[in-house]
């Protein structure tokens, strides 16, 4: 995968901040993408919480690593940034937008938030669900509403870049799990995010794999995007280059 390929525009039209419609507009964040302050978090009958008082930004156009053991709430980070779950405690804010229930409430705002951010779960087959590798890829740009050429080009570009031309026929539950992560990589890729955020990807990769997991993100990154990734792999945060942060 070269840095030409990744520079390939899957990215949709320029629109509106992440508001809801009787808010006022609020103006990206220049120099952080994303900012958590203060945050907390407990999960339902956990004795203890994921997250307590925790604070950091993401810088804009840079590769940053969330590193700690298990258990220290790095995935639980990345479901907050996608507003999967909200904080007890504390403000998440992507671009300057506070992610909240009030945001997502706001079909146009959540929509929005999606198409900016992406996420790739730890286990590739939560985010997997339609016959055939091709119609995955295309599922995110269609329910995006987006011409039918465009989903065209977007689903053979992605095809294309992660190598799964020749699979585009196949079952995703029949693909290896590099092939299905790969997948689930394309799947959001398709939908041109600003910032991609990766859950553990490294997980099971064979060595090949790892390479050429490194040199996208990297070329991803070099493209002027962002990328966010929970791991506790010192090593790979290193191939990317990525400013670490502890959890």
């Amino acid at each position: 995968m070269s840095q030409d390929e990744t520079k390939r525009d899957l990215s949709p039209s320029p629109d509106e901040p992440l508001s809801c419609a009787d808010e006022t507009p609020v103006a990206p964040d220049q120099g952080a993408i994303v900012r958590f302050e203060g945050v907390s978090f407990a999960y339902a009958g956990a004795a203890a919480p994921a997250l307590r008082d925790v604070s950091f930004e993401v810088p804009r156009g840079q590769a940053t690593a969330l590193m700690g053991p298990n258990g220290s709430g790095k995935s639980t980070a990345l479901r907050l940034l996608l507003g999967l779950d909200h904080p007890s405690a504390g403000t998440v804010r992507v671009d300057g937008q506070v992610v909240d229930a009030a945001l997502l409430r706001d079909p146009a705002a959540a929509k929005r938030l999606r198409q900016r951010v992406g996420l790739v779960f730890q286990d590739p087959e939560t985010q997997l669900f339609c016959p055939s590798v091709e119609q995955e890829i295309a599922f995110g740009p269609q329910q995006m509403g987006l011409p039918a050429d465009e989903v065209a080009r977007r689903t053979e570009d992605c095809l294309a870049l992660f190598g799964l031309t020749e699979l585009r026929g196949r079952a995703p539950w029949r693909l290896s799990g590099g092939e299905k992560r790969r997948c689930a990589l394309a799947c959001v890729v398709s939908l041109g995010p600003e910032l991609l955020c990766l859950d553990e990807p490294t997980n099971g990769l064979d060595e090949g794999s790892y390479g050429q997991l490194v040199s996208f993100l990297r070329a991803f990154v070099a493209s002027g995007k962002t990328v966010l990734v929970a791991t506790h792999d010192r090593a790979f945060a290193q191939a990317l280059g990525a400013r670490e942060l502890r959890l």
